[in-house]
């Protein structure tokens, strides 16, 4: 906890220096500390996001990013902005940090924080983004950009990798500077995606603001419009973001496509790190084939594809079963499902036909423009895979919408100190959670409260792995466990080897002596199937 608080008093003015050089090249996104916060988070990840395509995000980029940083925070005396904040406002803010760097100390229980995101910021601070890196691990092919932002702090500034803990510091940062007082009835929620790395915190929370920014009739439709392509290359299920910013500067302002430059920039540059890494534009949709030597198998992609639609139905049925539903059934039986998950989906259409009557019944073009956009998004997550993750945002912002003229401060206030005690209380004895909502399967890896949390974030140690080699790929796989958090690189999770022999091939390196070069699949020889073979047996045997 006290390790966090130093980290966010020492990233903090390194990220307003960042906001300071941002705002002089391209204009001031909004007013304020955390304004210049967000600019600088927007223009040093994309000049990291650069850098990592031809070196690792390591030591020797971090150090002199925070040195350019804290040289113009001290040299525009940037420290001064924070005379602003009165009494009460220093005294809010203290409390809504206290009960962030407290909730971020606990373990990490979310299951990507082990199988994607750790493994993912250490081959960007190891090596940068390496081409076809999608070939060893499919959810490596994402790299988000937060990863990318996240591996730019991991090496000195923030080690314990609680930039998500940070981040809702500046969101309390902002909420007070802009007294939008609703922002204070979300907090508390997020402080469940405050131990991870986790991509969906900082979409929720920039989405939020920028859909505060937009309704308060904020006119740098650019940078908007921008930050908004932001988000949605930190996850593309935001995208609705940038289809509300670019309906807000069409519709609203009137403006022309000039304003949308930054913007498309930023969309290039997502692409191009896309095909980078995975072969594709868009992780993990296998449209736009450029013909990418690299781009994964397609039987590995089907493969991951089926496992989405299972995942819609949380598993629950196999793919067999799935595609042998009728229009009806795959209706009924998403409604249907056992435990929290059918709750949520009820909620989420009913959340949708809401916000449609309420937009019917306003007749505000504002409101209506919303409610296109989250229905642009909705419709295609239906398509896609309707897991319950990938529409979170979407209960935000309807709340934020319905409630926006309701909550005053006091109400605010209150809100989030009951939420706050609920929430925390639910991290430090998560019996509860496990005895009552069994369904809600990340709750059974919540581990409660220990005192050394105080002091130093909980992290989780394993090192165990075997290594093996298959044609002239040498790999590490962990030993008796499915993720490959603490393994070193490069190294393979389990369920992938398997996957891997199902369709006949095996990752191999386009440089034997030079992992940066990248990875391809290739059709096993013979001798390569014995190998591989092999390596099955052995992590076979290893769960007996």
């Amino acid at each position: 906890m006290i390790l966090i608080l130093f980290s966010s008093i020492f990233i903090i003015p390194v990220l307003m220096g960042w906001g300071k050089i941002m705002e002089n090249i391209w204009g001031i996104l909004f007013q304020g500390i955390s304004g210049k916060i967000l600019s600088g988070i927007l223009g040093i990840t994309l000049i990291w996001t650069l850098i990592s395509f031809f070196i690792p995000l390591n030591m020797k980029v971090e150090l002199p990013s925070i040195l350019l940083g804290l040289f113009f925070f001290f040299k525009n005396k940037l420290y001064q902005e924070f005379y602003q904040f009165s009494k009460k406002d220093f005294a809010l803010l203290s409390v809504s940090s206290l009960t962030i760097l407290f909730a971020g100390s606990f373990y990490p229980y979310i299951l990507d924080h082990f199988g994607y995101y750790i493994p993912t910021l250490k081959w960007l601070t190891e090596y940068g983004l390496v081409k076809g890196i999608s070939n060893i691990d499919l959810t490596l092919g994402q790299m988000s950009l937060w990863h990318i932002f996240q591996a730019g702090v991991s090496n000195f500034s923030d080690p314990f990798l609680r930039i998500n803990s940070i981040l809702l510091i500046i969101y309390s940062i902002y909420v007070i500077e802009k007294k939008n007082w609703i922002h204070l009835c979300f907090l508390p929620v997020l402080l469940l995606f405050s131990q991870s790395p986790s991509p969906d915190l900082p979409v929720i929370i920039f989405s939020l603001i920028i859909l505060n920014e937009i309704i308060a009739g904020n006119r740098n439709t650019k940078l908007l419009f921008a930050f908004s392509v932001f988000v949605f290359a930190i996850k593309p299920t935001m995208i609705w973001v940038p289809i509300l910013a670019f309906l807000n500067s069409v519709f609203i302002f009137k403006n022309n496509f000039r304003q949308l430059f930054l913007g498309m920039i930023i969309l290039f540059l997502f692409f191009m790190k896309n095909i980078w890494v995975f072969g594709y534009p868009v992780f993990p949709v296998a449209i736009g084939d450029l013909g990418i030597s690299w781009k994964p198998n397609q039987e590995v992609l089907k493969i991951s594809s089926q496992f989405a639609i299972m995942k819609t139905y949380d598993m629950q049925y196999a793919y067999e079963e799935i595609q042998k539903f009728s229009t009806i059934d795959y209706i009924k039986n998403w409604f249907s499902l056992e435990g929290i998950k059918s709750k949520i989906n009820i909620l989420f259409v009913l959340s949708l036909v809401v916000l449609s009557a309420f937009a019917l019944i306003k007749k505000k073009k504002m409101i209506t423009l919303i409610c296109i956009s989250l229905l642009v998004k909705s419709v295609l997550i239906l398509i896609f895979s309707a897991q319950y993750r990938f529409f979170l945002d979407v209960f935000f912002v309807i709340f934020f919408v319905l409630f926006y003229e309701y909550f005053d401060q006091k109400k605010s206030i209150i809100v989030f100190s009951a939420l706050s005690l609920f929430f925390i209380s639910l991290l430090s004895f998560p019996e509860f959670i496990q005895r009552y909502i069994p369904s809600f399967r990340v709750g059974s890896f919540m581990t409660g409260f220990e005192k050394k949390q105080l002091y130093q974030p909980s992290t989780y140690e394993y090192h165990q792995f075997d290594p093996y080699k298959v044609g002239n790929f040498k790999f590490n796989i962990p030993h008796h466990y499915p993720y490959s958090f603490d393994t070193p690189i490069p190294a393979v999770s389990p369920n992938y080897i398997f996957d891997y022999v199902k369709a006949g091939i095996f990752p191999q390196l386009l440089d034997k002596n030079d992992l940066k070069k990248g990875f391809i699949w290739k059709k096993m020889t013979s001798e390569e199937e014995k190998e591989a073979q092999k390596v099955i047996n052995n992590i076979k045997n290893t769960y007996k």
